[in-house]
């Protein structure tokens, strides 16, 4: 059985980390513009990332009443930050942005997934 998330901020802290990401990925600084590119995804395609990550936020916050919703949204921005990862790796763009960005945010989110299923 999926239970409400104990501790509550786990979950909210991703999606709070999320939202600023987004945010931030509408003029994107140059540490995120050099990511993308360094992992060589379309511009043309960059919008999506910040659909992808306002979805995720909206989820996460709404599986804090509804654990079932929460527990998939978490699944799918770990498969997100996977996917990111293994772009990162595939590119050969390994520098800091993948440590910091790229697996500390897939890290958060391995945590935030935790209180759902423990």
């Amino acid at each position: 059985m999926i239970h409400a998330p104990e501790p509550w901020w786990l979950p909210a802290l991703l999606a709070l980390s999320l939202f600023a990401d987004a945010l931030m990925s509408i003029r994107p600084p140059k540490f995120i513009q050099q990511c993308l590119d360094g992992v060589r995804f379309p511009r043309d395609w960059w919008w999506t990332l910040i659909a992808i990550k306002l979805a995720a936020t909206a989820g996460l916050l709404v599986g804090l009443k509804y654990p079932g919703i929460g527990l998939a949204t978490v699944v799918g921005v770990i498969a997100y930050f996977t996917c990111a990862a293994y772009s990162h790796y595939r590119a050969r763009f390994l520098g800091y942005e993948f440590w910091i960005n790229c697996l500390g945010m897939l890290t958060l989110s391995v945590a935030a997934a935790v209180p759902y299923v423990a």
